[in-house]
């Protein structure tokens, strides 16, 4: 009996497999490697990433195939297509050519309705519903009540670490309340704080290899994404209540906005889109801003020069404030946070968030002489052009200088940590300011000190500190705002 399971399933996948990578036959493949069965080279490709040795995956793989190559990652076929070119090609290709498809993974914790994974008509409309709350007009009345979580969620963590905290663990809590307060409107502790227990445990599921086998990280995170829905789905039905009795209005938050949002029949969106899309831009949000935020940390302790004229901006920000009754930060003083920026952009240069975007093909296309098959993932990778010199001089060099009035504009496509066409992120702006707010909290409320002056970056599969950043902090005593 066992010997005819045995067979039995060696049959199917034999079946999967061959239906998996049957449109790559008979092809105009570029040079490359499927991997194993199933895991492809998937293995390899998150060992490389963990160890901070992405790069070197690629240039390893780009050396003995080219700048195009074909691979298989995270359980589908894909062509990896690096440089600037490749990047206008993937990135900026319309909706019937390159779908925003993201890895089987992806699509099971986000929902086959996530913004991701829509197209045309109805990718507009969600999107737009989205925009309506992320974009700058609106993040505007943001400011005081982020200014205000931001303060709680550090002074509250300092105090529970006893002046030590690791910076990346509350880096995560300050993106995750943020967005569930601000932008989805739950503020209940006791949701919160079940739903960023499942939300960790389902990120991580995101880039795993796709076995749904008990125990592993991928079953796990599909079991995390039942419990989120088991517990948002009844705040979905009293939202409708609310909706419907005008106790509430659309304009809340994105999840009232979405149940009141209509499509082109007048139908309104179902509960499954509206789940679909909570999941994946809760994981979306919660840690591609705390890696940013982290990684401006950890370079402000190691880099004294840096960290001085970050500081100095602040104090001017702080000096112009004195004397003014209304001492809370506001969205003018946020927008005099240049350099800060700029230190930012410069850290998603060197160490983007998101190592590259995956499409899925439509239909049969071609590039670079090569074709690419209808239903194959193409990768597109953000170090190709981030690291290269003919796009930015001396690229090894930090240098935030290189954001202010470049002599040489940077050309589309080069510079893409948030992606670029008609998916770049649509929540890059409220990562923006997020970023913006608690960075100015830190600086100017509080010092700090590495406590592993030698740690390293690795990606799990994002960019973080090894350690989780441990620092030593403590309040600022006899802040003078004057100019040093």
């Amino acid at each position: 009996m066992y010997f005819i399971a045995v067979i039995g399933i060696t049959l199917l996948l034999a079946f999967i497999l061959s239906k998996l990578f049957s449109n790559g036959q008979a092809k105009n493949l570029p040079g490359g490697s499927l991997g194993y069965p199933l895991i492809g080279e998937t293995l390899s490709f998150l060992r490389a990433q963990k160890d901070d040795r992405g790069p070197q995956w690629l240039e390893e793989r780009i050396s003995k195939y080219g700048p195009v190559f074909k691979t298989s990652l995270m359980g589908s076929p894909t062509l990896v297509i690096t440089g600037q070119t490749g990047n206008k090609f993937v990135l900026g290709a319309e909706d019937d050519i390159f779908a925003a498809k993201q890895p089987i993974t992806l699509q099971a914790i986000g929902g086959k309705q996530n913004i991701f994974e829509l197209t045309g008509s109805r990718y507009r409309l969600i999107k737009g519903a989205m925009l309506s709350f992320l974009k700058a007009e609106s993040l505007q009345n943001y400011i005081e009540r982020m200014d205000e979580l931001v303060k709680n969620i550090l002074s509250r963590e300092i105090k529970e670490g006893r002046g030590t905290i690791k910076a990346v663990t509350t880096m995560k809590k300050i993106t995750f309340n943020l967005a569930c307060e601000l932008i989805f409107g739950i503020e209940d502790k006791e949701t919160k704080e079940a739903l960023l227990d499942d939300f960790s445990i389902a990120f991580k599921a995101v880039w795993s290899i796709p076995v749904k086998f008990p125990g592993t990280t991928y079953w796990k995170g599909l079991r995390a994404r039942s419990r989120i829905v088991e517990r948002v789905l009844p705040i979905l039905r009293k939202r409708k209540e609310e909706l419907s009795e005008g106790e509430l209005k659309p304009e809340n938050d994105i999840l009232s906005c979405l149940l009141a949002l209509r499509d082109e029949n007048h139908e309104p969106i179902s509960d499954d889109t509206i789940m679909d899309n909570y999941v994946t831009l809760m994981v979306a949000s919660h840690d591609t801003s705390a890696i940013l935020m982290s990684l401006t940390i950890w370079k402000l302790s190691r880099d004294p020069e840096i960290y001085h004229k970050v500081l100095e901006e602040h104090k001017e920000i702080m000096r112009r404030r004195e004397g003014k009754e209304d001492q809370k930060l506001t969205w003018g003083e946020i927008q005099k946070m240049k350099y800060t920026w700029r230190v930012a952009q410069e850290l998603m240069r060197m160490i983007p968030p998101v190592f590259g975007s995956f499409r899925k093909a439509l239909k049969d296309t071609s590039y670079g002489g090569y074709d690419i098959p209808k239903g194959w993932q193409v990768f597109s990778v953000a170090w190709g052009t981030h690291m290269n010199k003919d796009v930015f001089e001396n690229p090894t060099e930090f240098d935030p200088s290189r954001f202010e009035n470049p002599s040489k504009p940077i050309t589309p496509y080069a510079y893409v940590p948030f992606g670029g066409g008609l998916h770049t992120c649509i929540g890059n702006e409220f990562a923006r300011v997020e970023t913006l707010v608690t960075i100015h909290n830190l600086v100017t409320f509080y010092e700090w000190s590495q406590l592993n002056p030698e740690e390293v970056i690795t990606r799990q599969p994002m960019p973080y500190p090894s350690l989780g950043l441990p620092i030593k902090i403590n309040p600022r005593n006899q802040f003078s705002y004057k100019s040093s």
